[in-house]
């Protein structure tokens, strides 16, 4: 007889391993690097990824003042906020937030491509983006991926 079960495993908020990743976007495409920031985070690279527990791992991005747009995105590409307010639109090109801060650009890549419930609002917070090299994480020793 087969002893094979056939369950399917599912991951346990507390079984789960979380341990720290560094990713450098230095010269590379803002999407590439944050889709693969964005898998990380969400545990699709590990072989216990359970589609509604965060099984990913905490990631820390570091550079993310040198990354790249390709093409005329720099000037063209527009991000929209509103303030709440009757005419409250304000419009701010990838440029001007790139020097207000570095950051955001990477934070908003990535929110945009997690999910839009309370487990992507939680999987942000495993995210830690810094606009230069140094960083405050290296007690936590992370794990240097490259791509």
């Amino acid at each position: 007889m087969n002893t094979i079960s056939n369950k399917t495993y599912s991951a346990k908020p507390g079984s789960v391993d979380k341990k720290w990743v560094l990713v450098d976007a230095e010269d590379k495409p803002l999407g590439r690097v944050c889709s693969q920031v964005a898998s990380i985070l969400r545990g699709k690279t590990k072989p216990e990824f359970t589609p509604h527990i965060d099984a990913g791992d905490n990631v820390i991005v570091i550079n993310a003042e040198k990354v790249v747009l390709t093409g005329k995105k720099m000037t063209d590409k527009q991000y929209f906020r509103h303030t709440g307010y009757p005419g409250g639109e304000k419009f701010t090109s990838a440029e001007e937030m790139l020097e207000k801060d570095p950051t955001s650009l990477v934070t908003n890549a990535v929110k945009g491509m997690l999910p839009k419930n309370k487990l992507g609002r939680k999987l942000l917070t495993n995210l830690r983006v810094y606009a230069g090299p140094v960083h405050p994480h290296t007690a936590q020793q992370p794990e240097i991926i490259e791509n």
